[in-house]
């Protein structure tokens, strides 16, 4: 019996390293007009895990020290990149200016940094 066959691969959520609520709320609901879908902590004063989400797009930020390390980088695939460019430049965060980049394998990017050193590269396929 042929098992690879039989595995079906589900959504992949990403975990990214996170410090401090307030510079997360500010930068993923605020700035990329996620949504806290929910939040957990053991007790008070214990790391806060979260997940957000942005329609399909679903990520999950972690203050616990062994689930992931800070500096990590994700891509995330949009339509209208050219959209989420404008609306970010419209808003008012002094602490990203994200430029659209065209690749020499055909997809436009914009890349922006979480306060925590992750990197969120956002991705449209222009072939």
């Amino acid at each position: 019996m042929d098992y690879k066959s039989q595995v079906m691969m589900g959504e992949m959520i990403p975990i990214l390293r996170i410090f401090d609520r307030q510079k997360t709320m500010e930068f993923y609901v605020d700035y990329l007009d996620f949504t806290v879908d929910w939040e957990h902590r053991f007790e008070e004063g214990l790391p806060l895990y979260l997940q957000v989400s942005r329609g399909n797009c679903v990520i999950h930020l972690s203050e616990h020290h062994g689930d992931c390390s800070p500096g990590a980088a994700i891509r995330i695939g949009v339509e209208n990149i050219e959209g989420l460019h404008s609306t970010l430049c419209s808003k008012v965060y002094d602490f990203a200016r994200p430029c659209l980049e065209e690749t020499p394998w055909g997809m436009t990017e914009l890349t922006v940094i979480d306060p925590f050193s992750n990197r969120i590269i956002f991705f449209e396929n222009k072939l």
